[in-house]
């Protein structure tokens, strides 16, 4: 990639953040409407965790092939394609006319969103060289999950109120075209000096893993053990397939040499259960909020306003932070933030008084805003620029792995726990165990990140950055004779 000037870098940043915004702004809009959305398509609690879950199982399992062929064939090509077939996506889950097509379309967005966030953030790690330059660009694009954070549930509000819940996804067809004629115009063509070869047989191993893990854990209130311990049986097997099959291939979909970093490694744990707090948070509320408070989306949303704004304040601040000190002091408020608002929720009802709730939300907020930008920057900031495609995919991976289990689990026990004849009577009972998952993940996000932003650590890291480099260096050397 060519350098660029400040202001040029500038506008790449920009025009990657409004990926990121039509992505993340479709989340925080799809929870807001996911009562009306049961209301008109006549849905289960399983049918609208598969809304949510349909789109990031996809995401999950195309992230790292997106990323790998970014790196093959160019980054601005694959993110075109992702905004198109995004942008189409979106239009076809507006004119969904049952619950089996939403789900169907949602799958068509998430193989676009999946050429999306990842190849972006590739881009953003090649133009942004300095690294202090680097983690201020990715606290920036922290931010935007704040502003769609704040945004979303007044906007989906205002449009499910107003005009019922398909508008909600109107929203991504002005700004996908915005976004593909700028990048068309403005983002210069990158791509890895070496070619990475295909693995599709990672890519199958990777899609069975996470589809079986989803489907059993969904599924289980209503499928019985049989099915439940078949689909675990297909995840287990797929999982050692993995393990054994990728170290043997040159060039694998996931290479398991980054793992052993042990920040990269953490990294990836801590954005598997922060995303999987944040999926579980939005999803018990919205649904607490509109069906047992009896709020309308409009109003719903306004009460998740806290949550947002502390996100979206926090996030540009942790970028900073972790510029100049590093990802363990970020990560360390996160982890406490996180942990004691689950713990509001768990141990002392949080939702039934407006006090309380109001608290819950300021610190999930808080949390939340200061945990992306060390998990982003942690993760490709110790790799090599030629494999930054698959490194942040690896990470986008994670966060959308985490946010598929966090509405797979937390739905699940809460479909397990409800009955349907006392909704509102037994809601807050059967959602505890759920808060008590979410601040489990809290936990982990702060023990990892204590464990695994030290000394020892970062030494882990660089004797793994040496190992990369050295195999690509020896590869290309083979290559050449």
């Amino acid at each position: 990639m060519p350098e660029l000037s400040p202001r040029h870098r500038l506008l790449v940043l920009a025009i990657c953040c409004m990926s990121l915004l039509i992505v993340s702004l479709d989340n925080t809009v799809l929870n807001v409407a996911l009562p009306s959305m049961q209301k008109e398509l006549h849905a289960s609690v399983a049918g609208m965790q598969w809304t949510i879950d349909a789109y990031t199982l996809v995401l999950a399992s195309l992230l790292m092939l997106s990323g790998s062929t970014a790196d093959r064939i160019g980054r601005r090509r694959v993110f075109q394609a992702g905004l198109v077939i995004f942008t189409i996506g979106s239009a076809l889950c507006s004119l969904a006319p049952n619950l089996d097509s939403l789900v169907a379309f949602r799958m068509v967005q998430a193989v676009g969103g999946s050429m999306l966030n990842p190849v972006a953030m590739s881009i953003i790690t090649n133009t942004f060289t300095d690294p202090r330059e680097r983690a201020r660009a990715i606290g920036v694009w922290g931010g935007v999950i704040g502003i769609s954070m704040a945004g979303g549930p007044i906007v989906g509000g205002l449009l499910v109120d107003s005009v019922g819940w398909r508008s909600i996804f109107w929203i991504n067809l002005p700004v996908g075209l915005a976004a593909l004629l700028l990048t068309w115009r403005y983002v210069p063509e990158s791509r890895a000096p070496k070619a990475r070869r295909p693995d599709p047989v990672g890519q199958l191993l990777v899609i069975a893993l996470l589809g079986s893990v989803t489907y059993a854990i969904i599924e289980a209130p209503s499928s019985g053990a049989p099915k439940t311990l078949a689909f675990g049986a297909i995840a287990v097997a797929a999982l050692a397939g993995l393990l054994w099959y990728e170290p043997r291939r040159a060039e694998p979909l996931i290479d398991l040499r980054f793992f052993r970093s042990a920040p990269f490694s953490g990294a990836t744990v801590v954005a598997v259960s922060a995303f999987a707090s944040l999926s579980g948070f939005l999803f018990l509320s919205t649904l607490y909020l509109q069906n047992v408070r009896g709020l309308d989306a409009l109003h719903a949303g306004l009460w998740m306003l806290p949550m947002a704004f502390m996100c979206f304040v926090c996030a540009p601040l942790s970028g900073r932070l972790v510029g100049s000190r590093g990802p363990r002091l970020p990560l360390l408020i996160a982890g406490v933030s996180m942990t004691v608002s689950g713990i509001l929720f768990a141990a002392f009802e949080a939702e039934t008084s407006n006090v309380t709730l109001v608290i819950g939300y300021v610190l999930f907020g808080l949390g939340f805003g200061f945990v992306n930008a060390p998990i982003t920057n942690t993760a490709v900031s110790g790799m090599p620029r030629t494999q930054a495609g698959v490194a942040a995919a690896v990470a986008s991976t994670s966060r959308q792995i985490g946010g598929t289990l966090g509405v797979a689990v937390v739905g699940a026990v809460l479909a397990s726990g409800i009955h349907a004849s006392a909704y509102r009577e037994t809601f807050v009972s059967a959602a505890r165990p759920g808060w008590w998952i979410l601040t489990g993940c809290g936990l982990a996000v702060l023990v990892l990140g204590a464990l695994t932003s030290g000394r020892w650590a970062r030494g882990t890291a660089e004797r793994t950055a040496r190992q990369l480099e050295s195999a690509e260096v020896r590869d290309s050397v083979s290559v050449r004779a």
